[in-house]
Order: C-alpha cells, then sequence, then structure tokens
C-alpha cells in the first residue's frame, strides 16, 4: 500500500483547525475530500501537529496511505485542483517508505509569531498578524525569552485541554527580534504543548511593554501553574514553518 508525504500551506483563517471537526471546515479534512475527489478512497491525513483554528502553515507536513499507486507530482497538482478555492497549497508530495509517520518520525517543529507593532492597524495582512499598537521593548522580550529555553516543567503555559502525557518539554529555541515594524518570535522544538507558544507571546507583549520584567517570566514558568501565564494570545501571527524529520533515503519527490 503506497504511503504518501505531503508539505502544505494554508491559511488558518476559514478553517476550525487542522483536525476534522463534526461542525464545520477543517484542513485535514479539506485533504480528505481532494484525495477522495483524486483517487476515489477514504483515506485518514496525519498532520505532524495540529494548529488551531487560525493558525496558518507555511511547510505543515502529513501523510496518507492508498492502495492505488500514482506519480507523486500528479498526487501534488490534482490535489491542488481539487483543494480550490480552499485557501491550502500542497507544495511537495513524495512517495514514501510505510514506516515514515508525519507526527512521530519528525525530529523538531519550528514556529514563527508576528507581531505587527505599530499604531495603525493592518490593511493587507488582517488575520495573519497580532496587532499591538503601543511600543513593545524587543530586546526585553528576548531577554525574557531565554529564561525558557531548556528542558522545563511548562505547565504553566498548557491549555486546560492539552493531551500530552507530560508538560515537561524541551524548548531548544525561542528568539525575539524587531524587523521594521514588526516583532517576530520564532520557537524550536521537539514537540509543543496546546497553546504553549500563544502563551509566550502574551506573556513576553507584558514584558514588551514595561509591565512585566523579563525575571517575572522565569517566576512564572517555575510556578508551575496557569494562573501565572499572561493572557494567551490570538491565533492570528502564529505559523507552522517547518517540520525537521531525520533523512529518508526511500523519498522521491514529486
Amino acid at each position: 500500500m503506497p504511503r504518501y508525504r505531503l508539505t502544505i500551506e494554508y491559511e488558518g483563517g476559514p478553517f476550525l483547525g487542522w483536525q476534522r471537526q463534526a461542525d464545520g471546515g477543517s484542513v485535514q479534512g479539506a485533504l480528505e475530500a481532494a484525495i477522495e475527489k483524486l483517487s476515489g478512497e477514504r483515506v485518514t491525513v496525519t498532520g505532524a501537529g495540529r494548529t488551531d483554528a487560525g493558525v496558518h502553515a507555511l511547510g505543515q507536513v502529513a501523510h496518507f496511505d492508498l492502495e492505488k499507486t500514482f506519480e507523486a507530482g500528479k498526487v501534488r497538482d490534482a490535489l491542488n485542483h481539487y483543494l480550490r478555492p480552499d485557501p491550502v497549497s500542497v507544495l511537495d508530495a513524495a512517495a514514501v517508505d510505510g514506516d515514515f509517520h508525519a507526527r512521530f518520525s519528525a525530529t523538531a517543529r519550528h514556529y514563527w509569531f508576528r507581531i505587527l507593532n505599530r499604531r495603525a492597524p493592518p490593511a493587507l495582512g488582517e488575520g495573519r498578524v497580532w496587532h499591538v499598537s503601543q511600543n513593545l521593548d524587543a530586546d526585553a522580550m528576548h531577554a525574557a525569552a531565554q529564561f525558557l529555553v531548556g528542558r522545563h516543567d511548562f505547565t504553566t503555559f498548557r491549555a486546560a485541554e492539552c493531551q500530552s502525557a507530560s508538560p515537561v518539554k524541551t524548548l531548544d529555541r525561542l528568539d525575539v527580534s524587531r524587523r521594521a515594524d514588526e516583532i517576530h518570535i520564532e520557537a524550536s522544538a521537539r514537540s509543543f504543548l496546546h497553546h504553549q507558544i500563544r502563551g509566550f507571546a502574551g506573556t513576553l507583549k507584558l514584558v514588551g511593554e514595561g509591565k512585566w520584567r523579563p525575571r517575572d517570566v522565569e517566576k512564572a514558568l517555575k510556578a508551575r501553574d496557569r494562573a501565572a501565564c499572561g493572557p494567551v494570545s490570538p491565533p492570528d501571527g502564529l505559523y507552522l514553518v517547518k517540520v525537521d524529520y531525520d533523512p529518508h533515503p526511500s523519498t522521491s519527490s514529486g
């Protein structure tokens, strides 16, 4: 049974999230419907990460199995045809070995959070950035972020409905930088807790505003208490940028 790996870009605004929903559209559901139109088969598409409603992706990875065999380039092009007009694009399709798993084979996930930091609201990026009109100190935010890097109990930044077996995660990178009118937060780890990055963004905003000192973020982390977290940011500025895997020799790209 052939297994296919997809690299996918999407705008999260129109969807209730990645995961298939009974009461609304999802990225997973849109892909499964497109695959059925291509192949006549009903399949389950497994993603590397279950992004929330409103969260975007530049490089989500997913896999699915088919009974029929298709050339990888045809899979990519046909799915892009059937996905219209949904804001989902298959950037790449590849045939992979059956032991590849989009979620469990991943070695790292990379996220990007965009804050538009100016008085004027966005005219072109509505829904794709978090607009914060008060001036933020990106250097202070970066200093505070470094207290979160490493292996910690991240209960403070974990959503109540998080299904992870443990709140202990290793955060490899959390960088904050200013790019003209935008502040970018870049995070990398093998895996993340539900709402973890949005909790980081909302908490670091308090530092940027001068309401918290960088050391207050360390205190919040050590509290291991959800009540110690700053307000969770909206999803608008969050992007799943890339998912890393160990080299897979039996991959033929389309």
